[in-house]
């Protein structure tokens, strides 16, 4: 199994999505997230992924939010499971620097960001997490 952690980054009410290369040539369009390194825990690993993936480093995460997905990943012949843990980050900055493992970004509002999120779990992450964020 492999393990990531990322964040749902949202400035006022605008979405931060990255544009993550694939077999397309449009990509797929996804939260910030990496993999964990050893000695860290899940939210040093999500802090330190997306200051990598985007230069952004004035987070507050959102307490008591915590979202699990889990799918399966072909990599060559084999079958992965990879489960990614995302936790709810707002900031106030708006300048992105990304990284050369990306193609784009955008901040979007909810609705736009929702249409633009290329997998149904990251539809669904997001809608907990602001569905979390409008209620706490």
């Amino acid at each position: 199994m492999e393990k990531s952690c990322g964040v749902v980054l949202l400035n006022s009410n605008q979405v931060l999505l990255l544009q993550h290369p694939d077999t397309t040539i449009s990509g797929h369009w996804d939260f910030p997230k990496g993999h964990v390194e050893k000695g860290e825990d899940e939210i040093q690993t999500a802090l330190r992924e997306l200051k990598e993936e985007t230069g952004i480093d004035k987070v507050k995460i959102i307490d008591d939010f915590h979202h699990l997905i889990s799918y399966n990943l072909l990599r060559g012949e084999e079958t992965i499971l990879k489960e990614v843990v995302f936790f709810l980050g707002i900031t106030n900055q708006e300048k992105v620097s990304i990284s050369s493992e990306h193609q784009s970004f955008v901040w979007l509002q909810y609705e736009s960001a929702y249409e633009r999120l290329t997998y149904e779990n990251a539809k669904k992450t997001l809608k907990k997490a602001f569905d979390f964020y409008k209620n706490s």
